[in-house]
């Protein structure tokens, strides 16, 4: 466990990527696969769902560091967190303990699951007393389900394959799917085997790196060499037929098979051997839907025959990732898509001459709407006429554009170079700050999370929230004023004068009947302070709904 907290620490102190390597190269090299296993498991963002409720660890926390409620309660404010709370207010334990991070794991904190109260009581105070502060942090952190650290599981995987030899990309598709953090699973993860025997284990996601808005994509060359899809707004997924079995594995690493049986349906035809990377998406015989239909499907917890007749999805294919068993991620990009075409038995659609019909490719003998079908390419001659099909995207329910190099391969992770996305301008809205409230961890001390609101007549309601998108110096002025203009006080959440506008960006917005505007807005942030403007010339709730789609 010591080995392990001193890691987090290491990785949580800097943000240079050669020092997060080399601290974790140092901790693979001296753990045992019993303790590394578990140690890849959480870096790769997995964990145990919470085993102890909250509300339990404060009551044993101020019991144990002899401190009033209200104390308590105003650390957490101020510290943001209440692993960490918790770690800092407990008495000095005087001592660390060597035990191994899976005996923790495995012998302390899984059976918690299971135990009655009094039982997790106990066992939640042994532990604060054998541990040291930092030690504290990483157990709490671990139990309130809650552990994340500045790591990705590209780095985990260049760590791992430095330091035990491995090959990377055998490493980082190990990685992928459902596994358990045995020892054995460490010694296979890092092994020199050619073959894996878990017929359902998808592969690493290779990932696009966004243009700058700024240039466009004048200086990738010549736009010949580049095959231009338009970038789905759905489920980003791999569909794979092994062994005589169906997997749809999300990028999130969730098995979704259960929740798209149209889509494993299909799939059942593919030949044996066959991975392919697409977008699920809502899909009927117009085309492409809005992403919403899909969330009314997903939140579902039984699919009836109405939801499935109401929200058809598909599968819209635009990669082919092994054929014949074989993994084909290192051909050229123009092959694997030729042999996709193929395997699915459509006709690639080009969009070009400025063609306007709503992107759908031909179904190639399906009945649609069909379930399994090729993201159809658009073509151009050169980037204005790129650039000139781009403002058509949010008309046809899509995000932009992405940019494939023909000649490039399937990497692993985000590398930048030969894939990118070239998406629409976000909606925008002028709004006004109404209230906010501290963020968590490093911005624990600040008031960085916002409500803003939009004019009703004359009054302003709430229409979306956001937490990014200010500088540090842009963020340290606007705590000042909320500090300086502070109303009213709902337990964390300050009422603050109407007096700051900002524009406040969105990739979506749909109607809600569980919002105050009537309205739901996706991936809100903010784009910048408008100081020139005064709260009165800040948008409305019409403007705001005239974006709505039509519907």
């Amino acid at each position: 466990m010591k080995a392990f907290a001193d890691l987090y620490a290491a990785l949580d102190e800097t943000n240079k990527t050669s020092e997060k390597v080399a601290a974790l190269v140092r901790y693979f090299a001296a753990a045992d696969p019993a303790d590394a296993a578990w140690a890849v498991y959480f870096l790769t963002g997995r964990k145990p769902k919470q085993v102890v409720p909250s509300r339990r660890m404060r009551e044993w926390a101020v019991e144990a560091a002899g401190v009033p409620q209200w104390l308590f309660e105003e650390s957490y404010h101020a510290v943001g967190d209440i692993a960490e709370t918790i770690a800092l207010l407990l008495p000095d334990a005087g001592q660390s303990t060597d035990r191994p991070l899976y005996e923790w794991v495995e012998q302390r904190l899984l059976p918690l699951r299971k135990a009655d109260e009094a039982a997790q009581r106990a066992a939640l105070l042994a532990a604060w007393a054998e541990l040291d502060a930092r030690q504290r942090f990483v157990w709490n952190k671990l139990i309130t389900g809650e552990f994340r650290v500045g790591v990705s599981q590209l780095l985990v995987t260049r760590a791992l394959a430095e330091v035990t030899k491995a090959d990377q990309p055998a490493v980082a598709h190990r990685l992928m799917g459902d596994w358990q953090p045995t020892p054995e699973f460490f010694r296979r993860l890092v092994g020199q085997e050619a073959a894996d025997a878990d017929a359902s284990r998808p592969y690493p996601f290779f990932l696009a790196t966004p243009i700058d808005p700024a240039t466009g994509p004048a200086a990738l060359g010549d736009v010949a060499d580049w095959f231009a899809e338009w970038k789905w707004d759905g489920i980003r997924s791999q569909l794979i037929k092994r062994a005589g079995s169906v997997y749809l594995w999300s990028r999130g690493e969730e098995l979704i098979a259960d929740r798209f049986p149209e889509i494993t349906d299909a799939g059942q035809d593919l030949p044996d051997g066959t991975v392919i990377d697409g977008e699920v998406l809502p899909w009927g015989p117009a085309g492409v839907r809005p992403f919403a239909d899909l969330q009314k499907r997903i939140t579902r917890k039984t699919l009836t025959k109405k939801i499935l007749a109401d929200i058809p999805a598909a599968l819209l294919a635009y990669d082919l990732l092994e054929w014949e068993g074989r993994d084909v991620r290192g051909e050229p990009m123009t092959w694997r898509r030729g042999k996709l075409e193929e395997v699915l038995s459509v006709k690639a659609v080009s969009l070009a001459s400025g063609g306007r019909e709503p992107p759908g490719p031909d179904t190639g003998g399906f009945t649609p709407p069909a379930r399994l079908l090729v993201s159809p390419l658009v073509v151009a001659s050169t980037w204005e006429e790129m650039t000139a099909l781009r403002a058509e995207a949010r008309g046809r329910n899509v995000e932009g554009f992405m940019l494939k190099r023909k000649a490039s391969p399937y990497r692993v992770g985000r590398v930048r170079g030969d894939w990118w996305k070239w998406k629409i301008d976000p909606y925008s809205v002028d709004a006004v700050l109404i209230y906010a409230q501290r963020g968590s961890g490093k911005r624990a001390s600040l008031y960085s999370d916002y409500t803003f609101g939009v004019w009703d007549g004359d009054r302003l309601v709430p229409f979306a929230k956001a937490y990014s998108g200010l500088t540090d110096a842009e963020l340290r002025e606007v705590d000042a004023f909320i500090r300086r203009n502070t109303t009213e006080a709902f337990g964390p959440v300050r009422t603050v004068k109407p007096e700051l506008v900002f524009e406040v960006g969105f990739e979506g917005i749909q109607r809600s009947t569980r919002h105050k505007s009537g309205v739901a807005v996706r991936f809100p942030r903010i784009l910048r302070r408008r100081p020139d403007k005064f709260p009165a010339e800040a948008d409305t709730l019409d403007v705001v709904r005239r974006l709505l789609p039509p519907g």
